[in-house]
Formats: structure tokens, C-alpha cells, sequence
């Protein structure tokens, strides 16, 4: 199993050099998880850079550390367009689970969607209470597998707000069970951002499908079945994932 990682402000650049993880990462580490002397850990700032450090010592407040590899890499370094998800809010935990799984499949950034068909709204205290509950949710998914990146999550967005950051993706798609083209046979741009959009438990409205459409967007069918919305990024980005390793 590859070592567990915790996030800091910032991390060590030299190798040998010795450093304390505290705070919640570190009571978490000591506490929760009962890491002690001998074991080894990723610390990584959550940007993408990280050093494996072995434990030294461990008390309730957290663990003393010495570094022994500085600037790890995935194991799999990514190549080609950025993944950017466009997840419609849903009524339970549906929101929640949807955006666990889209962060360790591996998207680059997620994105809120105020659909018009969505039952949750985000208005007022509840609306900030939700995006910070979203971000903890990706942070913490990002820590379960093993990543150094943790996905941005971006502001909630309106439709007409998407329709307009449809327009600027290299490639936009929306997941439509009308669609006639599956997305496997969508050719990827190899740079840029592809933009991955979607819609809640009662369906993309015609309306907003017009809007994206007109904003370049394309429909596209993944399943010949209809996905919960929790399940039907993941599906999608599985598959975006398997074009852009060809």
C-alpha cells in the first residue's frame, strides 16, 4: 500500500532536513490514524509537490519527521487536456458522493451548478456552509487516494454563467441521454481544458441544453442506460481518461 498523505502550507525542499507535522493534520496522523516512529508518510502543500518523510517520534499534538525524498511525482504523470467537472446540485448526499469519486478518479477542478431542475439551492449562509462542506469533501477524498493535487473547487455557477464557460473550453461536453454520439468516440483536444457538465436527479432541461449547445457544448450518451447523477461523472471521466491515455 503506498504511504498515507497529509497536507501543509508548505514542504520541506531539502532532503534530511527535519520538520514537525501539527496541528488537525497532525493530532489526525498521531490520533486518529496511530502512526508512530518507523513509518513513512507523504506530505504534500496540496499543489502538486511533496517530500516522503519518515516518522521519528509521535505524541497526541503529532509527529516529528525527517525528510528522505524530496519532489515526488504521480505515479502516473498525466499528459494532454485539464478534466474540469460541471456537477449539478442534488437533494441528500448525492452531491457529496459524486464529487468523492470525481476526485479520485483524478478531475482537475469542480465546479457547482445552480441547475434549473436541481431541488437543493444554495442561497444565503447555506449556500457558504455547502461550498465549504464541498471543498472538505475534496480534500479529504484527495488525501484517500493518495494524491498530491487537490482539485479546485470553483464558485457555484449559474446557467447562463456555464453556457459562457462552456464557450471558453477547448472542448465542452454535456451528459444527455438523448445524445446521439457516445463519448468514446469524441476526439480530445491534446492541451487545454475539456469541460465535463452534469445534470441533476430530474435531467438537464431543454432550455439549458439549448443554452450549451449554442455555446458549442456537445451531447454525449455514456451508458445506454440512465445514471444516477452521482455515478454518471465518474462513468464519464473514466472514459475520458481511457481517450486521453490513448
Amino acid at each position: 500500500m503506498s504511504d498515507p498523505v497529509f497536507f501543509v502550507e508548505q514542504v520541506p525542499t531539502v532532503a534530511n532536513a527535519s520538520f514537525r507535522l501539527d496541528g488537525a493534520e497532525g493530532r489526525h496522523a498521531a490520533v486518529v490514524r496511530r502512526i508512530g516512529p518507523g513509518e513513512r508518510i507523504v506530505v504534500s502543500d496540496g499543489r502538486g509537490q511533496g517530500v516522503r518523510c519518515c516518522v521519528v517520534s509521535a505524541d497526541k499534538s503529532g509527529l516529528d519527521l525527517t525528510v528522505e525524498e524530496c519532489d515526488l511525482q504521480p505515479r502516473e504523470p498525466r499528459t494532454g487536456p485539464r478534466i474540469v467537472a460541471v456537477q449539478a446540485l442534488a437533494k441528500g448526499d448525492r452531491s457529496e458522493l459524486a464529487i468523492e469519486m470525481l476526485t479520485e478518479i483524478g478531475v482537475d477542478e469542480i465546479i457547482p451548478w445552480q441547475s434549473s431542475r436541481s431541488i437543493v439551492r444554495w442561497q444565503g449562509d447555506r449556500g457558504v456552509k455547502s461550498l465549504a462542506k464541498w471543498r472538505a469533501t475534496v480534500r479529504e477524498a484527495t488525501k484517500q487516494s493518495r494524491r498530491l493535487l487537490i482539485p479546485q473547487v470553483s464558485e457555484l455557477v449559474t446557467t447562463k454563467q456555464l453556457a459562457a464557460r462552456a464557450a471558453s473550453a477547448d472542448l465542452a461536453l454535456v451528459l444527455h441521454e438523448n445524445a446521439c454520439e457516445r463519448l468514446s468516440a469524441v476526439a480530445l483536444p491534446h492541451v487545454g481544458e475539456v469541460l465535463l457538465i452534469v445534470g441533476p436527479e430530474g435531467g438537464i432541461s431543454p432550455e439549458e441544453l439549448r443554452a450549451f449547445e449554442a455555446s458549442g457544448a456537445l451531447p454525449v450518451l455514456i451508458s445506454d442506460g440512465v445514471l444516477r447523477t452521482s455515478t454518471a461523472g465518474v462513468v464519464a471521466v473514466g472514459q475520458l481518461e481511457a481517450l486521453r491515455a490513448r
